[in-house]
């Protein structure tokens, strides 16, 4: 079975975190996540995680740490999902693979409809609250 590597960020703005709504039609439609992409051959997860951010919302952002990989299996893949801390700098929020993005408290993340390799990255993220991030 194919592991597929992805790097996302768990980025900050004002107390809140951003989330995307996958499109109807790309894999896993319908569901938010913490938005990133495929690493490239050659990449650090740091580089990819900007670089995808750029071209899939035309977010900045610095990538402050390394938070935490999730695993899993989607039946004919495996995502391994690796987060980072970023703090947001600026955005056109140009839509490319999402539909809708939101800030959301840490509090409610867990309410939303998170892809299932997104979801162990929201319960530690209320696990250990907003203090350690400011």
């Amino acid at each position: 079975m194919d592991i597929i590597k992805v790097v996302c960020g768990i980025i900050f703005n004002d107390n809140k975190v951003f989330i995307c709504r996958r499109k109807p039609e790309k894999a896993l439609g319908g569901y938010w996540e913490f938005p990133g992409g495929k690493i490239e051959e050659g990449e650090t997860n740091e580089i990819s995680l900007c670089r995808e951010l750029f071209e899939e919302l035309g977010m900045k952002i610095e990538v402050k740490d390394y938070f935490i990989t999730s695993h899993h299996d989607y039946g004919n893949f495996t995502i391994e999902l690796i987060a980072y801390r970023c703090k947001f700098i600026g955005a056109s929020f140009q839509l490319t693979d999402h539909d809708k993005f939101e800030w959301v408290s840490v509090s409610e993340i867990t309410k939303w409809n998170l892809a299932p390799a997104d979801i162990p990255i929201a319960k530690e993220l209320n696990i250990r609250g907003l203090k350690e991030y400011h």
